[in-house]
């Protein structure tokens, strides 16, 4: 038989008290006396109270506003998928009173997410979901947040030093020795790594750089003398250099494989070993980008890590809510597990896992 919820005039009753008092302690409103407060208090404890948090919010007039500050999704399918992530938690949301507003920057200007983050502040939102991709720009950002007492969570990188209420994400450093593991399994010589970052500030992106060093350290490990990596980093598409590096990578003898540090990347790489007819060579990237299942599946590409970056939006605003709504007590760290997609799990995968166009659904589910 399910145990009878405990009401408030329970409580009334249990402490020789008014039901108007409880009523004052409960919400911390009017004034109660030194007696009556202890008498309520042992109360609650003795007949283990748990006030309906979901009742007396949906009876609350008050309405909470999040911004999600993350880069333009146009510019990027991956942060396609966390923008959809966005969308599904405004309509989770929504009968909460809890309104989410999202504000895009350039990806490739650090400017603009300045000029963005300063119209996020002066929104005087209630809570932020940040994706700090510029690490130098965002640290004055988490200063002024701080100073205005509003609570902020990070996804997709997390910088320690920013007191955010938490991260959700993954462990990047790990990420790499993953990728690094990925790339030695049956390798028995020493050789050379290739490590590829597309289109990025390096020295500006700590996710990138925690990834490699975590890569490095991996191989270090394994192969403690002989072998080597080369990393390579094309700063944007008229970089023309970064190819005759790429080539001349490739083109060495004793390359054991490419590891590529992001989503956007790995689809690039891929693409340049299919058209440079070097299909044989190991590559590992990340996430299940529509371009990147089809170099999965046709076995360009041979490992994807996936980042989940619509759950890690969806995680991000479920904890800011939670947190300002029933005051939950919330993870500083919120770790998504280093899930490895290969050709023979993917088809468990597909679905509302990945980003995809309407006219590609057809071709994902027929093969």
């Amino acid at each position: 038989m399910a145990k009878r919820a405990i009401r408030i005039k329970d409580i009334a009753k249990a402490a020789g008290v008014s039901v108007g008092t409880v009523d004052r302690v409960l919400h911390n409103r009017g004034k109660v006396s030194a007696k009556a407060l202890k008498k309520v208090k042992a109360a609650l404890t003795k007949n283990e109270y748990r006030p309906n948090l979901i009742a007396r919010t949906l009876g609350s007039n008050k309405a909470y506003k999040i911004a999600a500050l993350l880069p333009n999704h146009e510019q990027d399918p991956y942060w396609g998928m966390v923008y959809k992530g966005i969308i599904q938690s405004k309509k989770e949301w929504s009968h909460y009173s809890v309104h989410i507003n999202t504000y895009g920057f350039d990806l490739e200007n650090k400017s603009s997410f300045e000029d963005v983050s300063l119209k996020v502040i002066k929104t005087r939102p209630d809570g932020i979901l940040v994706a700090p991709i510029f690490y130098n720009e965002t640290l004055p950002f988490f200063e002024q947040v701080q100073k205005k007492g509003i609570p902020f969570a990070l996804f997709n990188t997390n910088i320690t030093e920013s007191n955010a209420l938490s991260f959700i994400g993954q462990d990047l450093y790990q990420s790499g020795r993953v990728a690094a593991e990925l790339l030695c399994i049956g390798q028995k010589d020493a050789g050379t790594f290739g490590v590829l970052h597309v289109d990025e500030d390096l020295e500006d992106s700590v996710h990138l750089l925690q990834k490699e060093k975590g890569f490095r350290d991996y191989v270090k490990e394994f192969f403690p003398s002989g072998s080597t990596i080369e990393s390579l980093n094309r700063t944007s598409s008229s970089d023309f250099s970064f190819k005759k590096k790429l080539a001349v990578l490739l083109n060495k003898p004793d390359l054991k494989g490419i590891f590529v540090s992001s989503s956007k990347g790995t689809e690039t790489a891929a693409s340049f070993l299919k058209s440079h007819g070097k299909n044989g060579i190991r590559l590992v990237g990340y996430d299940l980008l529509s371009k990147n299942i089809e170099y999965l599946k046709s076995g360009i590409i041979d490992f994807l890590i996936h980042q989940k970056p619509e759950q890690q939006a969806i995680e991000g605003i479920s904890c800011l809510a939670n947190h300002l709504i029933f005051k939950k007590e919330i993870k500083p760290i919120n770790l998504f597990p280093l899930e490895v997609i290969t050709r023979q799990n993917l088809r468990s995968y597909l679905g509302d896992h990945i980003e995809h166009h309407p006219t590609e659904i057809t071709k994902i589910h027929t093969n």
